[in-house]
């Protein structure tokens, strides 16, 4: 008999739609490296699973809508880290949960082709709006916790 798990007695393997995942089931249905959801929950504290023995991690079926919809947010509709940390403070996470369409990403900055580039890079942040300079702003910021996650583990 195939199980889902030792002793859960179910077959084939499948969970209830309510039963706790681990972080390697969500990573897997959720196509997000382990690490991202791990960096997720450091950015964004509305993520929280419960935590057992050895600093497990089980994710209930609501962490796991959040996760669902913060992942849509930054890689389907273009949002930065900033933004959805923005949104969960403005809505809250079930606003998020909800995905109702109501939040929408802000239009992107049109694309600036390589030779409209000013020479200098001082003349090419003159040239840019407010909104402009704060989202460029915020793309630094967020390359910079990359670069020094990335550091780290090297």
């Amino acid at each position: 008999m195939a199980t889902g798990g030792p002793g859960d007695g179910r077959r084939g393997g499948a969970k209830a739609p309510d039963a706790f995942r681990t972080i390697r089931e969500v990573s897997e249905e959720l196509d997000v490296p382990q690490h991202v959801l791990r960096f997720w929950e450091s950015k964004f504290t509305q993520i929280k699973p419960l935590k057992r023995g050895g600093g497990r991690r089980y994710y209930r079926p609501d962490d796991i809508v959040l996760l669902r919809r913060v992942r849509a947010l930054l890689y389907v509709e273009g949002y930065t880290i900033k933004g959805v940390q923005k949104l969960l403070r403005e809505g809250g996470a079930k606003a998020l949960k909800a995905g109702d369409g109501d939040v929408a990403p802000t239009a992107p900055a049109p694309a600036v082709e390589p030779a409209a580039l000013p020479a200098s890079p001082s003349a090419a942040v003159t040239g840019l709006s407010d909104e402009q300079r704060k989202q460029m702003a915020g793309l630094v910021d967020e390359l910079s916790e990359l670069r020094d996650m990335l550091r780290g583990r090297i």
